[in-house]
């Protein structure tokens, strides 16, 4: 296998995740239709904050190539909170949930494993 194009695919699917994950997390903070829906579930609004700001530390983390490592762990630890609240609400569409803390994994399983050298 070619390290130096596993490397780019990594580096290309962190930073893929990460944005999606911080741009769709700032969208649950700051949209009035997302605090709208939120509302409905009779959950208190500042969990929703929470959830959202949680996610946004943890992706800004992930994309930092020293705390790739932690950041996942924190990514994929909002990421099941987020799949466990769906599920219990009868929201059954986590498809894309699930495939950001896969994704998240592969990045960090690549980190681990040495694929990715310092500058990643």
């Amino acid at each position: 296998m070619n390290t130096d194009r596993t490397r780019s695919a990594l580096l290309v699917l962190q930073w893929v995740v990460g944005l999606i994950i911080l741009t769709e997390a700032a969208a649950f903070a700051f949209s009035p239709d997302a605090a709208h829906a939120f509302a409905k579930t009779g959950m208190p609004n500042s969990l929703r904050l929470g959830l959202a700001w949680g996610e946004m530390a943890a992706a800004v983390l992930f994309l930092i190539p020293r705390a790739t490592i932690g950041g996942g762990w924190f990514l994929i630890v909002v990421l099941a909170g987020a799949i466990v609240l769906h599920l219990v609400h009868g929201w059954y569409n986590v498809g894309s949930l699930v495939i950001c803390a896969a994704a998240t994994w592969a990045v960090m399983a690549g980190k681990r494993e040495g694929v990715q050298d310092s500058r990643i």
